[in-house]
């Protein structure tokens, strides 16, 4: 399997249906800044994909897209080091998906198991659309468009990864066959250099026929260190190394991310569809009343009555954002009536204020200057497609469509 680029680059995005909450930081938004200075990061702004259940509804999307990008910039996405776009602003996108259709089977879009969980989820939607079928297909093109080796997904997600996997399988089967791919490899290889080429020759014998694991990765580096070689030519070199055909889109592994589901207000999952999210731009006054008013363990009535932290909502917020002594006062306290539960309360407050308030001072700053977050936009969308317009053309020519 063919890995010029896509080891080092992760691909993820985010629907604009609204306010993010803290359930998007904790989900998704820490671990983006994370992987922003391990991987070279590309995180979209997924608009088409919030068409397939709001398409009744454009105006929420249209109203989100600012502002939910410039929650990802007060959270710690930096610009510089990760590129962000918009997915309808590259209209490659579109065009894989479209391509990438034809030979799809039908059958495996109907078995991806969030497409019948949807439906059951959002009876209040009409979801017997094309658009809604073919969701996970427009995923995995937004995967396949830029290379990526690897999705940052939750385990819920994986099989979407797979199923990326399975279609990019499929492709390579289909359209990676050159009928002079030897020749064209070695013309390629000549155009590295004498000594490049006389290695890269050895290190593919030393893999192929003795097995020699550590020769394929040295030719691997060498190849990828060629800057003089195109993308198609690289891939060639890579195939020829590796003793397959020419790998046109590279298959994407799952990044598993640490499982991050955050309590919301009323001990469900934090989430829009329940009413029980604080908003990442919450008001101190809000948070602290949301707070505040939260339900606790329905056996303390009276505050001399003991409570048990494990039937608390309030608690599993403290599991998130506690230290140990407080989580070890609150479970004491609790247990022997020794706090009240507005006492109980008053240190969740405190963190979560602490954790929001250097966010929304950085997103106050970009609120004042949307013309600079749309430049953000601007160049990450300029370049997101540099690299879309690549693969397409790699992708049109094997499906005999380099005639234009």
């Amino acid at each position: 399997m063919s890995t010029v680029d896509s080891q080092k680059r992760v691909l993820s995005g985010m629907r604009p249906t609204g306010l993010l909450h803290l359930g998007h930081y904790h989900g998704v938004l820490k671990n983006w800044v994370q992987l922003q200075n391990e991987y070279q990061s590309f995180y979209f702004v997924a608009d088409w994909h919030a068409l397939t259940t709001h398409y009744a509804t454009p105006s929420v999307i249209e109203a989100s897209v600012m502002n939910m990008v410039i929650d990802w910039l007060a959270a710690g996405v930096d610009p510089e080091k990760a590129t962000l776009f918009i997915q309808s602003s590259v209209p490659e996108h579109a065009e894989l998906h479209l391509l990438l259709s034809m030979m799809t089977p039908l059958g495996w879009l109907e078995r991806v198991p969030s497409y019948k969980d949807q439906q059951d989820k959002l009876r209040d939607k009409d979801l017997e659309t094309y658009g809604f079928l073919g969701y996970p297909l427009l995923q995995s093109a937004d995967i396949l468009i830029y290379r990526a080796g690897f999705v940052p997904v939750g385990a819920d997600q994986v099989a979407h990864v797979e199923l990326t996997r399975e279609i990019a399988r499929r492709f390579n089967h289909l359209y990676g066959r050159e009928a002079d791919h030897e020749q064209l490899a070695l013309t390629a290889i000549k155009k590295m250099g004498k000594k490049t080429a006389k290695d890269i020759l050895l290190l593919r014998t030393a893999f192929q026929q003795q097995g020699d694991h550590q020769a394929l990765a040295q030719g691997q580096t060498l190849i990828r260190e060629q800057q003089n070689l195109s993308l198609g030519d690289r891939e060639r070199v890579m195939g020829y190394l590796e003793g397959s055909g020419k790998v046109i889109l590279a298959e994407p592994r799952a990044l598993l991310t640490p499982a991050a589901k955050m309590p919301g207000l009323d001990g469900q999952k934090m989430s829009k569809s329940y009413g029980n999210t604080i908003s990442l731009r919450e008001p101190v006054d809000g948070l602290t009343k949301k707070i505040n008013t939260m339900p606790t363990d329905p056996a303390r009535i009276r505050l001399s009555d003991a409570g048990n932290p494990e039937n608390c909502p309030v608690w599993q917020l403290h599991e998130v954002y506690s230290d140990t002594d407080t989580k070890n006062w609150v479970q004491q306290g609790c247990r022997s009536a020794g706090i009240g539960c507005l006492a109980c309360k008053k240190p969740l407050i405190d963190a979560v204020v602490a954790e929001l308030e250097p966010m929304q001072k950085r997103g106050a700053q970009y609120q004042l200057d949307p013309g600079e977050v749309r430049n953000i936009l601007i160049k990450g969308s300029e370049r997101a497609r540099s690299h879309a317009v690549e693969t397409l053309t790699e992708v049109r020519a094997a499906m005999g469509l380099n005639y234009r």
